[in-house]
């Protein structure tokens, strides 16, 4: 397959256009067009950088069942007690800085939907993982592979989401072993937009690249990022053979690992916002200083989950203030070390779409948003911890993160923005709705959402009185009705399906 061009683009640029047209934009990514919102002063970062290296330093991070890791570590310079990893100060951030790529291109296969992930842009992608799924109709059940397309496809019909996502959902009707194929070739079939990796085992990530080399070609592949994948760290202070064993089958084949320490602040972190940064920077710094290793230059993002814990039951919280703090703090790291960054989304701990879903998952949405998180996973479907993945919640979501867009594009201060033809036809004592300058910009002018109602009481009720949840069910399935599938060249379909034939009939099932 020829080489392609990343490709630019950015939000001022799609609203002019969508202002000409009439039509809704439709951008591949945000260009962020207003700066970061940084709250932690100088000498803050530099005293949780110091921590940082004295975790990685004297308290050291596990490897654990992976020799050839440690072995590589050990030639690198790292000193070896076991699968316990000290790295001498200032050797992870140099390695990093020497090759790690401040930002990168993840090609789609359509290319007018690649993005840039890094520097001052941000991509927006569903969340990753529940077992479960909610809607209206249902209620809770386990997710199924039908779940799995049916999100894919309203991902693909969200202008506000930039990427497919990973695991939107957990079909448990498949074998666990072979589930990664039909995931990965979802993905592929049901959209165009770029799209995550399996992590659950070496050969499942050598699947997916596999399966991505069928679509773009091997030499594109060695060159070019075209999936992405979420890493994991087994916080505290340690990667298992699992992670360990994905990431390097990525970063071998040039492709994009974000490296994540996931924490419940209280029980796999200090309950300090200062305690948990330093042990996610030292952690991240650890695994990317691992796939860099591996592969020099290989795209990596640094990544972060964070959360609280309630101290009297134990169970996550999720849209708390100290959660957030980290969430900034990290983002401000992780432009200090000069790596790309991942945070946040519509994070929440409610059982079904309402208010205490809307304030946590707005809490963490506006965070991830004012801090300047470059690869946004979750920001969509989120419930329950994670464990459910909701229908309505979705779009819901969906609706919230084309406002982000407009949000971080910023100001236009155009002479069409400065709208002086409008006040000088207007003059005092008049309204400006018939004015030419309203009239050429009611279409685009304000944010127009899809489930919010903002019509008289009257109107509402003689409309049958429903609230937004069940406004976003009728959404969710008028999307799946009308959705039309992207154009896949036939032979690279067949190529596929051949594929995933002959893999799943070299083992047998199983829910391991």
């Amino acid at each position: 397959m020829s080489s392609r061009r990343s490709r630019g683009g950015g939000g001022r640029e799609a609203r002019r256009a969508a202002r000409t047209s009439g039509k809704a934009a439709s951008i591949p990514y945000i260009k962020r067009n207003i700066p970061f919102f940084e709250i932690a002063r100088e000498e803050t970062l530099e005293l949780i950088e110091n921590n940082a290296e004295t975790i990685l330093e004297e308290v050291g991070i596990e490897f654990r069942d992976d020799p050839d890791a440690i072995a590589l570590l050990k030639s690198a310079g790292a000193d070896i007690e076991g699968e316990r990893v000290r790295f001498p100060r200032g050797m992870c951030r140099q390695i990093i800085q020497a090759s790690a790529p401040k930002q990168f291109t993840q090609h789609a296969r359509n290319p007018e939907k690649s993005v840039i992930i890094g520097g001052n842009h941000t991509v927006l992608v569903p969340a990753y993982g529940p077992p479960f799924i909610r809607n209206l109709d249902e209620g809770r059940r386990y997710a199924t592979i039908e779940d799995f397309r049916n999100f894919v496809k309203l991902a693909y019909m969200s202008n506000g989401l930039h990427h497919s996502g990973g695991t939107v959902c957990e079909p448990v009707d498949l074998p666990v072993n072979k589930r990664h194929f039909d995931m990965v070739y979802s993905h592929i079939k049901y959209s165009d937009k770029p799209f995550m990796g399996s992590v659950t085992a070496a050969e499942r990530a050598q699947d997916t690249v596999d399966m991505a080399k069928i679509v773009f070609g091997d030499e594109f592949v060695d060159q070019n990022c075209v999936t992405t994948s979420l890493i994991n760290a087994n916080s505290p202070m340690t990667f298992d053979d699992t992670m360990l064993g994905a990431a390097r089958v990525y970063a071998q084949n040039n492709q994009a690992t974000v490296v994540s320490p996931f924490i419940l602040s209280g029980a796999m972190s200090p309950v300090t916002v200062v305690g948990t940064c330093a042990q996610i920077l030292a952690e991240a710094m650890a695994g990317i200083t691992f796939t860099q290793l591996v592969r020099a230059g290989a795209p990596v993002v640094f990544g972060t989950f964070a959360s609280s814990i309630s101290m009297q039951s134990g169970a996550p919280t999720f849209g708390t203030p100290e959660p957030s703090l980290v969430l900034n703090i990290c983002a401000s790291l992780a432009r200090r070390l000069g790596v790309p960054f991942r945070s946040g989304g519509g994070l929440n701990a409610s059982k079904i779409s309402d208010a205490q879903a809307a304030y946590e998952a707005a809490n963490t949405l506006q965070t991830a948003a004012m801090a300047g998180v470059n690869f946004m996973l979750h920001t969509a479907g989120w419930l329950e911890g994670g464990l459910v993945m909701g229908y309505e919640k979705f779009v819901m979501d969906a609706d919230q993160a084309a406002m982000i867009e407009i949000l971080l594009s910023g100001i236009d201060d155009s002479e069409n923005g400065q709208a002086m033809s409008a006040i000088r036809e207007v003059g005092p004592g008049k309204h400006f709705l018939g004015c030419a300058h309203t009239q050429a910009n009611f279409e685009t002018a304000f944010y127009r959402s899809k489930i919010a109602d903002n019509n008289s009481f009257e109107q509402w009720e003689s409309e049958g009185s429903q609230d937004a949840t069940q406004r976003a069910n009728m959404l969710y399935k008028k999307m799946l009705r009308e959705y039309e599938a992207p154009e896949l060249d036939p032979a690279i379909d067949e190529a596929l399906i051949e594929f995933m034939d002959r893999r799943k009939n070299e083992f047998p099932d199983s829910n391991v």
